[in-house]
């Protein structure tokens, strides 16, 4: 446990952030006012959870979990108020072809980070790929946490990585959740805020599972009435919308090939049990699937991850 030198710190902290192994306050009440000041001090590869508690603030920093530091968590005082922010984009980056990726506000490279009762902004608006949230790591999770943005907001990455989002708040205009891992969305609202597309998945052709929603709210603000359900960034995407409501601007077809016919033979996209006004089974493209009563009971937490929930997710 790291100790404040500072006694009136010290007695400003709370008997319940006793629990945690560092606080991160901007007041100076913890033992950090930085979160990647917080994660520089754990310990590279430890034997256990590190905990780090994150007081009320808008905290405007780029945040990386690197990969020797596995096994972090982040939890936040409070979902609203407790908030990482960044403005980083592809056009400000200027690295060439692959500047979308360094633009993350957090990027999450260690195995086992767990977050809860944050928010992850990228605030650099409408101006092209603008990632908030980059996860490139295995078992991780993130519960009641709000990820906004733009284009790219969230890249769950890692193939064959296992990403967990439950009751999270994601929003985002083109193809604002993307990328090649198998992550699971469970209970989660999708904020949709432009005529274009939700995910854009490069599931690996030897992957059992891609993007998986269970139980979402899909909704839009206010003049959108044009959205896809998915398109394949590569030619494997997998994509299952679970038990999910959906309002009237999504559109008839559902799913888009990405000006590809070709995609059509190799994506899986399915629905099970969708309902509202965006739920048309009848209109979706022929390519996509609908399952029946057994094929949806395989989506189960264990078995799309190969891991019993409690084994891995810190807060289940």
């Amino acid at each position: 446990m790291f100790v404040l030198k500072n006694a009136k710190a010290q007695d400003a902290l709370s008997a319940g952030a006793q629990k945690y192994d560092y606080v991160v306050a901007q007041d100076g009440s913890g033992h950090f006012s930085s979160i990647q000041a917080a994660v520089e001090a754990c310990k590279s590869f430890p034997y256990e959870r590190i905990r780090i508690f994150i007081k009320k603030g808008v905290y405007r920093e780029k945040v990386c979990i690197p990969s020797w530091n596995p096994m972090i968590s982040f939890i936040g005082e409070d979902e609203d108020s407790t908030i990482i922010v960044y403005n980083d984009f592809f056009g400000k980056i200027n690295r060439g072809p692959n500047s979308t990726f360094y633009t993350p506000t957090l990027l999450v490279q260690g195995n086992d980070f767990h977050a809860e009762n944050l928010t992850i902004a990228n605030s650099a608006g409408p101006v092209g790929q603008a990632i908030a949230l980059a996860v490139e790591a295995d078992r991780c999770s993130f519960v009641h946490c709000k990820i906004l943005g733009h284009q790219d907001a969230l890249y769950a990455a890692g193939a064959h990585a296992r990403q967990y989002f439950r009751q999270c708040i994601i929003e985002g205009t083109t193809d604002f959740i993307f990328g090649d891992a198998t992550a699971l969305f469970d209970s989660c609202t999708i904020i949709c805020k432009a005529n274009s597309f939700i995910t854009a998945a490069s599931t690996p052709s030897d992957a059992s599972y891609g993007f998986v929603f269970r139980n979402c709210l899909i909704q839009a603000v206010s003049g959108v009435n044009s959205v896809y359900l998915g398109r394949p960034w590569r030619k494997y995407a997998k994509t299952v919308f679970i038990n999910c409501e959906m309002g009237d601007f999504i559109r008839p077809q559902g799913w888009d090939n990405w000006r590809n016919p070709e995609n059509e033979k190799t994506v899986f996209y399915a629905e099970y049990h969708s309902v509202g006004p965006g739920a048309r089974p009848a209109q979706r493209v022929k390519w996509a699937k609908q399952l029946n009563a057994r094929q949806a009971a395989a989506y189960t937490i264990a078995r799309i991850f190969s891991l019993p929930p409690q084994t891995w997710i810190p807060s289940f």
